[in-house]
């Protein structure tokens, strides 16, 4: 019954008309006063962010905030792959025989969340991590390794909420909101970035542009908060011992190493 209710107000306010709206007030001058109102909900470390609060002319300007160079250093051990996002790792697991995870409770098709068979095969056996960006996180997302970009490709239409209640209540939010996949080849192997879109609005603005990516480098932003999910090949990666779900998380801390 609860799933039923969330579903149905979910579709009710995910339309094109209330999306519009939202992705018009937050680029318009008006939305300018609600940027300390947000700063201060959400307490975010304004010492951290490159430009002063005063200096946005938007709320979606202060969203996709850059922050000082030095506010994020990039883990240095040459086999260490890194958070591409500031996050909270929700979950972390093995992609079984039949090209499926396991989040919350509910299985994902690996296959329809990049598209195809062929796609998911070469991720059998390997890890995910679901990372997961709430409004008062910074919203840049960064190379976890440094490697050469074979492929990029976006996937669906809509988005809904990928909070905890959009995974407990939603219906295949993972491998169907509209998102955008990378696949990045590295000394480990290949590994999928999959940037998954949120509710409302589905911009995910590129920012990188070149064939190959050095760790920590930029390579996209989100305009609303949302859910970056890693997948790893076989024997490819292997996970910090001391992370456990959920778990805070930083771009550039290590999250594992290249096997």
């Amino acid at each position: 019954m609860k799933q039923s209710i969330y579903r149905a107000m979910i579709e009710l306010t995910n339309g094109r008309f209330t999306s519009s709206l939202l992705y018009k007030f937050a680029r318009s001058k008006l939305s300018r006063f609600a940027i300390a109102p947000f700063s201060k909900t959400y307490r975010i470390n304004e010492s951290e962010i490159e430009n002063e609060l005063s200096s946005f002319a938007t709320l979606h300007e202060f969203f996709i905030r850059k922050l000082k160079l030095d506010a994020r250093p990039i883990d240095v051990d040459e086999d260490s792959i890194v958070s591409p996002v500031d996050a909270v790792i929700e979950d972390i697991g093995i992609v079984d025989n039949d090209r499926k995870i396991t989040v919350k409770e509910k299985d994902y098709s690996i296959a329809e969340m990049l598209g195809g068979d062929e796609e998911a095969e070469k991720y059998k056996g390997g890890t995910f991590m679901i990372l997961y960006l709430s409004p008062s996180h910074y919203h840049r997302i960064h190379s976890p390794v440094t490697g050469k970009v074979k492929r990029q490709w976006t996937l669906g239409k809509k988005s809904y909420p990928v909070n905890k209640w959009g995974l407990a209540f939603g219906k295949d939010t993972l491998s169907k909101n509209y998102r955008k996949i990378s696949e990045v080849q590295f000394d480990g192997g290949e590994l999928a970035i999959v940037k998954v879109g949120a509710m409302f609005v589905n911009s995910i603005e590129r920012t990188h542009v070149n064939e190959t990516l050095q760790k920590g480098e930029e390579m996209a932003y989100f305009s609303f908060g949302s859910t970056v999910i890693l997948l790893f090949q076989k024997d490819a990666f292997q996970l910090l011992p001391s992370i456990q779900a959920p778990a805070p998380v930083k771009v550039g801390e290590c999250i594992g190493h290249i096997v």
